[in-house]
């Protein structure tokens, strides 16, 4: 596979990684990370899976966007895309390996054609074919 990018940003994590700081090269993204309750932790900051999840739905959102368009469809009006992205121990190796739930809600369409277009955009979004294979996801829709 050959990507030319037209875009690149980096980010520099300091600290403990999950409990330090993390810090975009725009400074947009300027914050302090924290461990979730769940993993023991603060809560009190971010979180990789926090970012993650919120770049991938942004991401997908995008592709979606992308899948009405070359079908010659309007969007709907209150479209949204939530991606949940969780994160355990991966029982194949004993180390931790990450999900991710992404549901597309597309008001006022028929249900069939939600779900065809849901996973036209999951085929499509360069987050999903990042993860293809390396993570396991779940990809629905309502209307």
């Amino acid at each position: 596979m050959t990507v030319n990018p037209v875009y690149r940003v980096w980010s520099e994590s300091t600290g403990g990684g999950r409990d330090g700081e993390v810090v975009s090269e725009t400074g947009r993204v300027d914050m302090e990370l924290r461990p979730p309750v769940e993993m023991g932790g603060s809560g009190e900051g971010s979180n990789p899976e926090e970012l993650f999840s919120a770049g991938y739905a942004a991401c997908f959102n995008g592709a979606l966007q992308l899948m009405f368009k070359n079908a010659g469809l309007p969007v709907p009006e209150g479209t949204t895309v939530k991606v949940t992205v969780g994160i355990g121990e991966d029982d194949a190796d004993g180390g931790f390996g990450l999900v991710a739930d992404i549901h597309a809600t597309l008001p006022g369409l028929d249900p069939a054609k939600a779900q065809e277009l849901t996973e036209q955009a999951h085929a499509f979004c360069p987050y999903s074919k990042a993860t293809r294979g390396n993570i396991v996801h779940t990809v629905t829709s309502s209307v």
